[in-house]
């Protein structure tokens, strides 16, 4: 029996047991604090990296983390931000990059999927990303170094697509909504959130650190 299917039985058996009232609760209606959009591999486990439960994130999921820009032509993508805007009014939207990304490799060298129509076509929506490593690399630069550049410069352009949705920037124009933008190393468990300003990746704990406290402090002046 694949082991998928022994995990539901143990899920019906054990998990959902010890979880009842949320899931009673869960079935009223949901309020996720997130839209998440996450690669499709499947070593990116997004409940485990962020530690939530079900109903906390509002999960898409596609091959390099991508968000084409808005067009008259429905897609998946296109619907479901904009269903978590106008309907779920979702707070934050993480877009989450990570290393090993099969996608953003296939970017990076596009013969290796040129037998792949579907994949090449869709990963072309990666491409300035590939445009700005070329650009800045030098010499000198490793392909390890490129590769994590690319990352970073995905995630980045794919927030920039995500302002073109006009469901995101009338959120984003009335103040009811924040973009973030991630990268999860698988080998090293590390995140690293993007700063705007800077223009630089720095790992969660520093980026979110003034966050964090500012919360502590409301919570301790609430105790």
């Amino acid at each position: 029996m694949p082991r998928f299917i022994d995990g539901v039985i143990k899920f019906q058996n054990e998990v959902y047991p010890d979880k009842k009232e949320l899931f009673e609760r869960l079935a009223k209606g949901q309020e996720p604090e997130a839209v998440f959009i996450a690669c499709s591999d499947a070593r990116v486990e997004t409940a485990m990296i962020t530690q939530t439960d079900p109903g906390e994130l509002f999960i898409l999921r596609n091959a390099g983390n991508i968000v084409p820009p808005h067009t008259s032509q429905t897609g998946a993508m296109t619907a479901t931000i904009e269903f978590a805007m106008r309907v779920l009014g979702t707070p934050h939207i993480v877009v989450c990059g990570h290393s090993e990304c099969g996608a953003m490799k296939g970017a990076m060298n596009p013969d290796s999927v040129k037998h792949l129509p579907h994949v090449k076509e869709w990963i072309g929506f990666a491409q300035a990303a590939v445009d700005v490593v070329n650009e800045l690399a030098t010499d000198e630069t490793s392909d390890d170094e490129k590769m994590r550049m690319l990352l970073e410069q995905n995630v980045m352009l794919q927030l920039q697509h995500l302002k073109t949705h006009p469901s995101v920037l009338r959120r984003l124009a009335a103040g009811q909504l924040t973009l973030h933008g991630w990268v999860y190393d698988i080998k090293t468990g590390e995140v690293s959130a993007y700063d705007e300003e800077t223009d630089t990746f720095s790992p969660v704990d520093d980026h979110y650190a003034a966050l964090a406290r500012e919360l502590a402090k409301k919570n301790s002046c609430c105790d």
